[in-house]
């Protein structure tokens, strides 16, 4: 069995920034202990595999250790092999519409890169568990949950000196961590951790942007934002509050290109 496979920067104009992510194509879904094999063979934040729909492309996500329900980057880069990369463009406007667990998505060209829409995940007020606040060992000034847990900080430098406790925010599943604040010249920043889902800190992740698009527009006022993800690979967005939805712009480069071969497998 033979499967092409690329490699894909997200959320960077070059190499060697924002997200890795594998891309998949796939003629039909095999078994998914071989979708999970080769995600973990991957070892990357997420390995993204479609399937040509009814309407567009049926789309999963897998992180090295488990199937997730939304992920932003691999989404981002799966719209950049099919318009870029492969050349599919359906319509005028060349938007690529998936189906995927986490409800539809589109990705769609926006100047010199690429729009991704995505259902937007408001944050509410909660208790932080215990060992939230142990793995941050930092306090924040408040902390917030939809699908991950927000913790919010005053600037942007209390965001850069953390050194989580992995194995406390483990503990946190099965939510991911985000940590934010006001950025020094963008309008936020922030980072990312979900250990308990096989990645310890994501470089640049586009479904936490759809909890930190609202909370940010609400916070200050405005709909569109400019906003970094300081890792150490870092990645820059221009976000978006669409009514429920949340856009996110950004540029992809393709790192690699090439063929799975898995013998024997039917």
């Amino acid at each position: 069995m033979k499967l092409s496979i690329y490699q894909v920067d997200a959320f960077s104009d070059r190499v060697f920034g924002g997200n890795p992510a594998a891309v998949c194509p796939l003629d039909r879904w095999p078994g998914d202990e071989l979708l999970q094999a080769i995600a973990a063979e991957n070892n990357l934040a997420e390995t993204a595999f479609y399937v040509r729909g009814s309407d567009g492309y049926d789309l999963r996500w897998f992180t090295p250790t488990t199937e997730v329900d939304l992920c932003g980057h691999a989404t981002l880069a799966t719209g950049f092999v099919l318009l870029d990369v492969l050349g599919t463009g359906h319509g005028r406007d060349e938007t690529i519409r998936f189906s995927t667990r986490g409800g539809a998505l589109e990705v769609a060209r926006a100047g010199e890169g690429l729009v991704l829409t995505l259902p937007a995940h408001p944050p509410a007020p909660c208790d932080p568990p215990p060992q939230l606040l142990e793995g941050l060992a930092r306090p924040p000034v408040e902390v917030l949950a939809a699908a991950n847990y927000l913790a919010v900080y005053d600037d942007e430098e209390e965001i850069l000196e953390i050194r989580p406790d992995f194995a406390r925010l483990a503990e946190c599943h099965p939510r991911g961590v985000i940590v934010t604040a006001p950025g020094r010249d963008v309008d936020f920043v922030s980072r990312f951790f979900a250990p308990s889902f096989g990645i310890p800190e994501d470089p640049v992740t586009g479904s936490a942007h759809s909890t930190l698009t609202p909370y940010w527009a609400a916070r200050l006022g405005k709909l569109r934002l400019r906003a970094r993800q300081v890792s150490a690979r870092r990645g820059e967005l221009v976000c978006e509050l669409l009514g429920d939805r949340v856009a996110l712009e950004g540029r992809c480069a393709l790192y690699l290109e090439g063929t799975i071969e898995i013998p024997d497998y039917p």
